[in-house]
């Protein structure tokens, strides 16, 4: 290995959140999850945890994904319980976006990103599920001024992702890693042996 790519290796490894993370529910369309991969990898999200129970986990081309799935954890769950049960284990704060009928719906701006930060996206056609619903801590939406109420998810997912990566770094989070000294450590070795 060249020293410039263990260098490029090291500071993208010092980049990563620890605590910034996506759940997805169900997301069947392989270019969506393919497209959620590379934007998380790109913001440094390094771990992803799946709920797959209505759904299979759809086949993702690396062509498609540009191997960021190489980059990027994930974890998955056949229900919510459990997934859920993990991220309030680690102490992560629990967002999931759905138009809630008559409910108080956070805009994406007022959310503070910065924090242990679950964000949670459904299924294409249904949504996040009324369990999730019900076992969020929050729910948002991203704020939209057109006749248009709604956004790809892949497209959610980066806009929502980016707002987090720019609060962070208002908050200097990507000078100094959430990861302890051996965690990165061993992060990097993984890497470079990927």
């Amino acid at each position: 290995m060249t020293e410039k790519r263990l260098k490029k290796f090291k500071k993208v490894v010092s980049k990563r959140q620890k605590y910034l993370t996506l759940v997805l529910e169900n997301i069947h369309d392989p270019h969506n999850v393919s497209a959620i991969l590379r934007s998380s990898e790109s913001v440094g999200i390094d771990k992803i945890y799946l709920i797959y129970n209505d759904e299979k986990f759809p086949k993702i081309s690396p062509v498609s994904s540009a191997s960021a799935k190489k980059w990027v954890e994930l974890v998955k769950f056949t229900n919510v319980d459990d997934c859920f049960k993990e991220l309030k284990k680690q102490k992560y704060k629990i967002y999931s976006t759905h138009m809630a009928e008559g409910g108080k719906n956070e805009s994406l701006f007022e959310l503070d990103l910065t924090k242990r930060t679950a964000l949670v996206f459904g299924n294409e056609h249904r949504g996040v599920s009324d369990e999730i619903k019900e076992k969020s801590d929050s729910n948002f939406l991203i704020p939209m001024v057109g006749m248009v109420q709604s956004l790809n998810v892949s497209v959610s997912v980066a806009v929502c992702i980016y707002e987090a990566m720019r609060q962070r770094i208002e908050k200097g989070m990507y000078k100094k890693s959430g990861y302890t000294k051996k965690e990165l450590s061993e992060k990097l070795e993984k890497y470079l042996n990927k």
